[in-house]
């Protein structure tokens, strides 16, 4: 995308002179947030700065940063749950707080603690909630919900209560009544938490498939080092104080060990082994792991490791 290093609507941030944000909200942006400051009511504040944030059509766009550093605030603000004290915070070009009633029907999500998702008495109609609220008619609700629900592989779980299951089996729920109303935007927080390998397997392959053959966008969190390879086209990366200091692909980000470990985040499990073996490659996944060790290509290079390759930008850069 060719957009403009800066344009109407980027925000004048004092305490970030020293970045160059490419642009304001661009049309071609899903979701953009640059230099937002949000003062909490027992007086706690918190800076998102540093370099531009912005989600693109189609992409799966990961947060990585310690506990504390605000991925969970970025997140409250694109959903419009909190309202921005300074700074600029847009989704589909609107100001989610101010706006969130034109656009709720275009956002799916699923919190941390999705218990407090999980309002309804059984996990059919929780799935349904929304649907309902937004006024489908009851067929339309029952074939959306069905197949959902059988693409999730929940539909035994449809008369029980949400209280009553497993916390990978309520995170599944909550992704389902999330992905009802078919979102162009899906916003999750701790996409894994709970889940057992298998369906986080499953899980990974589905937003997968929604991103590259539905052209939803997915912004997400984790703490889940070593799947970032799998689930994520773009990353931003966040220092514990809350400014945004790179992004890039994950080969691309993984490949700035010294910013990581100023983040605390640690290097995925492979990138770490072949590291301490002395060898020059750098495999996030399995598959790319056993292609260096047979020698079949020799070592991938950054362009097919982790997605499409972008340059990294660190710090005084943003995202074109």
């Amino acid at each position: 995308m060719d957009v403009p290093r800066t344009a109407a609507g980027a925000p004048d941030c004092a305490l970030c002179q020293k970045h160059l944000h490419r642009h304001g909200p661009h049309p071609d942006d899903v979701a953009y947030v640059s230099c937002v400051r949000h003062r909490f009511d027992d007086g706690a504040a918190i800076h998102l700065c540093g370099l531009d944030f912005c989600a693109h059509k189609g992409e799966r766009t990961v947060l990585l940063g310690p506990n504390g550093a605000g991925k969970s605030t970025l997140l409250q603000h694109l959903l419009g749950l909190l309202k921005a004290d300074e700074g600029v915070v847009r989704v589909f070009g609107v100001d989610p707080h101010d706006a969130w009633r034109d656009i709720r029907q275009r956002v799916g999500v699923v919190l941390q603690n999705v218990d407090v998702q999980l309002i309804m008495p059984t996990v059919y109609d929780d799935i349904c909630f929304s649907a309902r609220q937004y006024g489908w008619e009851r067929a339309h609700v029952d074939a959306a919900a069905a197949a959902i629900m059988g693409r999730l592989g929940i539909t035994e779980l449809a008369g029980r209560t949400p209280q009553s299951l497993s916390g990978g089996e309520k995170r599944k729920v909550a992704l389902a009544g999330a992905l009802l109303t078919q979102p162009e935007l899906l916003v999750l927080d701790e996409a894994f938490e709970g889940l057992d390998p298998a369906s986080r397997a499953e899980i990974v392959e589905l937003l997968a498939a929604l991103s590259r053959d539905d052209g939803v966008s997915i912004v997400l969190t984790t703490h889940d080092i070593d799947a970032v390879a799998e689930i994520a086209d773009y990353c931003y990366v966040l220092h514990a104080s809350g400014e945004i200091v790179l992004s890039g692909t994950p080969a691309e980000v993984f490949a700035h060990a010294d910013l990581l470990e100023a983040s605390n985040i640690r290097p995925p499990i492979l990138a770490e082994l072949f590291d301490r073996l002395g060898s020059p490659a750098r495999p996030l996944t399995v598959e790319e792991a056993a292609g260096v060790l047979s020698g079949a290509g020799g070592m991938v290079q950054s362009e097919t490791i982790g997605g499409a390759s972008r340059s990294a930008t660190q710090h005084e850069g943003g995202r074109a």
